[in-house]
């Protein structure tokens, strides 16, 4: 009984994911594997928030795009459908004796699922490891060295 208790009232503690970000969940579940337009990263987003009902900012393709509400990570929320920008982005990270380095110099990504704090799977596609099809991959934004990541929330056009 405390168990039940206990998760029932950490539910309602945590804030629902918006019903906008479970369509562009619902439509990345459709893709995964395929390739989305012409299979460039931000094909993969902007279908997705055509999807769902979502603003998108068409006005500014050349520079950095927008897709919806900036937030801040380190006082937002982040969920499940929201879009990240990466911009000249250097990672760091280790696994067992190695110290891996990974660059993204302009790439856009949709949050899949959130591991942790700071720490997600992410879909894109247009990558290494899934060529021009929708792939999900891991992202800690702790390993990020230098470069911005910017977070969008969707909303309604």
């Amino acid at each position: 009984m405390n168990a039940l208790l206990l998760f029932i009232s950490l539910n309602l503690l945590t804030p629902a994911v918006p019903a906008i970000n479970k369509k562009v969940i619902e439509y990345v579940n459709t893709v995964i594997g395929k390739k989305v337009a012409r299979g460039e990263c931000w094909d993969l987003a902007a279908a997705a928030l055509e999807y769902a009902g979502a603003y998108l900012d068409r006005s500014n393709q050349k520079n950095i795009y927008v897709f919806g509400k900036e937030l801040n990570p380190n006082q937002d929320n982040i969920y499940p459908g929201d879009i990240i920008q990466i911009e000249d982005v250097k990672m760091e990270y280790t696994k067992g004796n190695m110290i891996y380095t990974e660059t993204m110099r302009h790439h856009t990504a949709i949050i899949y699922e959130i591991v942790e704090k700071n720490v997600f799977k992410i879909a894109h596609q247009n990558t290494s490891f899934s060529g021009k099809k929708v792939g999900i991959s891991n992202f800690d934004l702790n390993t990020v060295q230098q470069g911005t990541v910017i977070f969008y929330r969707p909303y309604k056009r």
